[in-house]
């Protein structure tokens, strides 16, 4: 029997597509794999220094948006122009110790310093709360510094430390240039930080008091919140009793279970919250004291007027507090050389306050116009004021407006001046252009009252007496009250009201002619207050050498240090004219 044979095993057969093993090829390889691993390690690599960057940015803009914040929170109590003072020199101190002392703070400190940021944020308002009931005691100088020292400044000395902790991490390749490589971080992050802070407060202001987390409160309560997502740690336990405080016992939270407990304190006292919103110009609330019968508008550490309860006129307006308010309806009484017929005489009315002069133009029958810029000033004046609802509101900036008007050709028979800003004047409101603006939208036997308040010890109110009358040839100046020489030695100030009144033509002097009882509205306020007495003379405001001339748009800068006397001058007035624990209960 035959054996059949074997078949002899085939060769494989070779893939045409395989590379072969050449050393162009291997080397080919290698080159690909070194690529891949070049490209991977260079996009960790810049991941990573995005990471760095993000994180920096996100902790300075945090930071930032927290500077403008700590200064809404203060000025309820000192004022817009106190509070800002010393705030910015706080600000380069408190990123330069934390800059360059971040190193000496990692070691030191027993936790991250990251960690401590969430903390600090928590307790920031439960400072400020008790703080702000010694306001008084740590003055309008210094308690704005001294309460940003213990709430504010610490948090932004971590976070610039921090920041920097993290930029260490940052490659840079200088160079010969190590120096500037050094430097860099430091200045950018700074500048970075300034910027952040400018745009915060752009829309700040834009949306303040738009919803409950565009408050004060609420703003402080959303930023701890960032802080604890941003920096997460067990240490946030600590940070119980702080939000147990601010949720239920921190009346200044615009809540109603807040307000129900800030008035039921303020009611022991005979005092009590009407209302409070949080607007562009600042805080505002009606307050009213049923033990001294008056009413009054409150903004910041401000008042912008007031009215009597026990007491209403005959033709059923409110008595005001202020004379000064009553004194700018004079402006009716001044003789022209034409008399403009009733139904066509008109009226201009920049800044409202709680309405007390337009109210009386439009009861008198004039065709009334008032300029506001807070929405909040126009509401509050129609519903808790009387302001009577058949006037021309304009809700913008007084500026802008009236250079419209005078480029419009519109003209008034009578243009009220009358703004005020928490104790200092807003000096856009009395610059050469400004003032030319209500000159060209005044009939040509129109005339005008000017408002101003101030101190007159000061070089502003003799540089724009003299603006005023570059413009107006002819005016007269009356102070509300006479002054008292002897307590303007004792405090070295004298601040009062003054009201300015002017013609267009030199040929037409200021007179007033004698008031009927028409003009008086059936007011007893009006009786007293509304003929001009005390007038001032005119070498107590004579331009003096150094004021620096005429007050022009470009040029309001000299007027800083000037305003922030004249801001602290009336913080210590106000706190003369509501009791203390009234301005710190807001």
């Amino acid at each position: 029997m035959s054996r059949s044979k074997a078949p002899k095993a085939s060769k494989p057969a070779s893939k045409s597509d395989d590379p072969l093993l050449t050393q162009e090829n291997f080397e080919r390889e290698l080159k690909a794999l070194a690529s891949k691993a070049q490209e991977e390690t260079w996009s960790k690599w810049a991941a990573e220094q995005a990471t760095i960057l993000i994180k920096s940015g996100a902790l300075l803009t945090l930071a930032a948006t927290y500077s403008n914040v700590s200064q809404l929170t203060l000025s309820p109590i000192y004022g817009s122009i106190p509070a800002s003072i010393w705030h910015s020199k706080g600000v380069m101190t408190a990123c330069f110790l934390g800059w360059s002392f971040n190193l000496f703070i990692r070691r030191r400190l027993p936790v991250k310093p990251l960690t401590l940021l969430p903390l600090i944020a928590a307790y920031i308002p439960v400072f400020q709360f008790l703080l702000f009931k010694i306001s008084g005691f740590l003055g309008g100088a210094y308690g704005p510094t001294i309460i940003e020292s213990l709430t504010y400044f610490p948090l932004l000395l971590l976070s610039s430390s921090c920041t920097a902790t993290f930029l260490d991490d940052l490659e840079m390749n200088p160079g010969r240039l190590q120096w500037l490589a050094d430097a860099t971080p430091g200045i950018s992050s700074y500048a970075f930080f300034k910027t952040m802070e400018y745009f915060s407060n752009n829309y700040i202001n834009q949306t303040i008091g738009a919803t409950f987390i565009h408050t004060r409160l609420g703003l402080q309560i959303v930023l701890g919140a960032i802080y604890t997502i941003f920096a997460p740690s067990k240490l946030m336990i600590y940070a119980i009793p702080a939000l147990l405080h601010t949720a239920f016992y921190n009346h200044h939270v615009p809540t109603p279970w807040a307000t129900s407990s800030l008035n039921a304190t303020m009611a022991k006292s005979g005092w009590s919250l009407i209302d409070r919103k949080e607007s562009l110009t600042g805080y505002m609330s009606i307050i009213e004291s049923a033990e001294q019968g008056f009413k009054v508008m409150r903004c910041d550490h401000s008042l912008l007027g007031g009215e009597w309860l026990a007491y209403k006129s005959s033709n059923g307006l409110r008595e005001p507090i202020y004379g000064v308010f009553v004194m700018l309806e004079a402006v009716r009484l001044m003789e022209t050389t034409q008399v403009t017929p009733l139904e066509e005489q008109t009226a201009l009315v920049i800044g409202l306050g709680i309405g007390t002069t337009p109210a009386a133009l439009i009861q008198h029958g004039i065709k009334t116009t008032i300029v506001e810029i807070d929405p909040v000033v126009h509401e509050y004046a129609l519903k808790y004021f009387a302001l009577p609802e058949n006037h021309t509101p304009i809700i913008r900036d007084a500026v802008a407006y009236a250079h419209e008007v005078a480029q419009s050709g519109q003209k008034y028979t009578y243009i009220v001046h009358d703004v005020f800003t928490g104790g200092a004047e807003p000096v856009d409101l009395f610059t050469v252009e400004f003032i030319q603006d209500l000159y060209d939208s005044l009939a040509d036997t129109g005339v005008i009252a000017i408002n101003y308040a101030g101190d007159l010890t000061l070089p502003p109110p003799r540089i724009i007496v003299s603006t005023i009358r570059s413009i107006f040839p002819s005016c007269r100046i009356f102070r509300e009250s006479a002054p008292d020489h002897d307590k303007i030695e004792t405090d070295s100030r004298d601040f009062t009201n003054m009201v300015i009144f002017c013609t267009k033509s030199a040929s037409q002097p200021v007179k007033f002619r004698a008031p009927n009882e028409k003009d008086f509205l059936g007011s007893r306020a009006r009786k007293m207050f509304l003929v001009p007495r005390h007038e001032v003379e005119g070498s107590v405001l004579e331009e003096r050498e150094g004021d620096g001339g005429v007050l022009w748009k470009n040029g309001t800068e000299r007027f800083q240090g000037w305003q922030e006397q004249s801001a602290l001058g009336h913080w210590a007035v106000m706190r003369t004219v509501l009791p203390e624990w009234v301005w710190e209960m807001w």
